[in-house]
């Protein structure tokens, strides 16, 4: 019998807010003692507060701090940590991280460095697709505007401009003609010189109202891998995901299959390690075009946990510790899970991120929604990192119980102190299109945003602000957030004195 691979007694998460609690959680559960690092900013944090030690490397800033390669190493060597786990964003995808993680003899939880440079680099990431037998959308490279201009010309218009590096929609552009593309390119390239540190840039051909599909993939770094099914992530704003679901509601069993199918073989063919994403344009006419491939854990990623009952994070530190893959034939799926991103940002003035203090802050606590936050009450939102405060994810036996249950949870969740994109997401669960699933990448900001800023910036008579502000103070008044010491909602039956039920007994 083949010994069981000795697992990690302590990892060092280097990364911070909500994510680093989250993968804190399932440390606690497997018995690793989990090690946070935190900037001068946040001193006190709650991803502090959850660990069972920290170590402070830097100032605020992030590349003082959360993208300093060194101080994280340091902080690993002197925890006395075995692993590190990149969490997403910061350094998860960061080929020289990963490279100095494993000499420095920890295990990096996560892909092997070559993985990440290569799958990375969109442009060498097409090519494996291709290899891999995986549709790509037709797109063209060039080492000159005068090259990616010729390229443009036998593509055709309308076509994408996108930064060969990097992710978020950061330099992306959509060009509708000849005349515009020069100034796309040089906007791009310059913008993914500032984001990623690499101008590179590539074409590739526009597909008008498409759906974002994407793959969850896990391998074992020996050629094995298996799929966790699909999510539906085409509820975005900027190239930015506002809401995600697993399963999606645009795609059927044999869909399913041709979908999860090529995924796997991307990673397979590269002898993928560890959890990864591989994503999909899904166009109107039902074909579908590799997009690119995120090698690390996704915002997203708790959906897919609710719906196949598999702890990904756990099953990326086994991984790491040399544990072997489940089969596919364990990945069962049951019900449907949605989730809604929380930022601290202004959606009337057009997503401007907020900083400040959350004086109260109110999750939802109910059957069937998890909630995986980064702050609580009076905690600070800095000014220096994203402004993701939590997501809340809602699961149920299908999609419109998922949805509703989803409405209700983001209406029992309350932040006061620093503007949220609260009223934002809780009028897109609302919306008829995402009742029926009837959206594309494109649809919040054609038809939804329009409507939904219209009604928010339109003047308010001060009587129904009054109103408003007072219902609102004596909601939070009266909700409870399990704070130490926090009012009991009142009793009508002992509140409203002589006053009883009508009808018999």
């Amino acid at each position: 019998m083949t010994p069981k691979p000795a697992m990690f007694r302590k990892v060092l998460i280097a990364n911070r807010g909500e994510i680093a609690c989250r993968i804190a959680a399932t440390l606690r559960e497997m018995g690793i003692r989990s090690v946070a690092v935190y900037s001068a900013a946040d001193r006190g944090a709650l991803h502090v507060r959850t660990a069972d030690q920290a170590h402070e490397i830097g100032a605020a800033e992030p590349q003082a701090s959360y993208l300093n390669i060194e101080a994280l190493i340091a902080a690993a060597r002197a925890s006395g940590a075995e692993a590190i786990h990149p969490g997403y964003g910061f350094l998860a995808e960061n080929a020289e991280f990963a490279s100095a993680t494993e000499a420095a003899g920890l295990a990096f939880i996560g892909p092997a460095p070559d993985q990440i440079r290569a799958l990375g680099d969109k442009r060498e990431a097409r090519e494996i697709a291709k290899r891999a037998g995986v549709p790509v959308v037709p797109g063209a490279t060039g080492s000159s505007a005068a090259e990616l201009s010729k390229a443009a010309a036998k593509l055709g218009f309308p076509l994408l401009v996108k930064a060969a590096l990097g992710g978020g929609g950061k330099g992306m552009r959509v060009v509708g003609n000849a005349a515009a593309l020069a100034e796309a390119i040089e906007s791009a390239t310059r913008v993914a010189a500032s984001a990623f540190g690499d101008g590179a840039i590539y074409l590739e051909r526009h597909i008008e109202r498409p759906r974002h599909i994407e793959v969850q993939i896990v391998g074992d770094g020996v050629g094995g891998a298996i799929h966790l099914l699909e999510r539906e992530c085409s509820l975005q704003r900027r190239h930015q995901k506002v809401i995600e679901e697993c399963p999606s509601p645009a795609v059927d069993n044999a869909l399913r299959e041709r979908l999860t199918s090529a995924a796997v073989a991307l990673a397979k063919s590269v002898r993928y390690r560890g959890a990864g994403t591989v994503e999909f344009l899904l166009a109107p006419d039902g074909a579908f075009y590799f997009l690119e491939m995120n090698t690390r854990l996704q915002v997203e990623h708790p959906v897919t946990e609710l719906v196949t009952g598999i702890d990904l994070v756990r099953l990326q530190i086994e991984i790491a510790a040399g544990g072997k893959l489940p089969g596919q034939s364990a990945i069962e799926r049951r019900g449907h899970a949605i989730e809604a991103r929380i930022y601290a940002e202004d959606a009337a003035r057009g997503f401007l991120p907020q900083a400040g203090t959350l004086v109260r802050v109110r999750w939802p606590r109910a059957p069937f929604v998890r909630v995986d936050r980064g702050v609580e009450s009076g905690d600070p939102v800095p000014v220096h990192y994203d402004p993701i405060l939590a997501k809340v994810i809602a699961a149920g036996v299908n999609r419109d119980a998922a949805l509703l249950r989803l409405s209700g949870a983001l209406d029992d969740t309350l932040a006061h102190g620093v503007v949220t994109n609260l009223p934002f997401v809780r009028a897109l669960v609302r919306s008829g299109e995402v009742a029926r699933g009837a959206y594309d990448t494109e649809w919040i900001e054609r038809e939804f945003l329009p409507d939904f800023t219209a009604l928010v910036t339109a003047p308010a008579p001060e009587a129904a602000l009054a109103a408003a502000a007072l219902a609102e103070l004596l909601r939070a008044s009266l909700a409870t957030d399990g704070a130490p010491g926090a009012a009991a909602a009142p009793d009508p039956f002992t509140a409203l004195g002589r006053w009883r039920q009508g009808g018999p007994g």
